[in-house]
């Protein structure tokens, strides 16, 4: 319980300190036999840092839960 407890601690405090990711899609944009024009465009994901703050209230409980034995 102690290990996942810690986990979960460090997974809050990443989701806390990078809030967004940016990944790219390719979309294909023309397609004239062998000829293919493709664009990538960026998508953004993003969330609050009070949910990494959540997920961190989680492991501390799940931590000191592991300890109390």
């Amino acid at each position: 319980m102690k290990t996942a407890g810690l986990i979960v601690l460090v997974i809050g405090l990443l989701l806390t300190v990078y809030t967004a990711f940016t990944f790219f899609t390719k979309e294909k944009v023309l397609d004239v036999g062998p000829l293919e024009v493709t664009k990538e465009e960026p998508r953004t994901v993003t969330w609050s840092p009070l949910i990494g703050l959540g997920v961190m209230a989680i492991g501390g409980v799940l931590l000191w839960q592991g300890s109390k034995k």
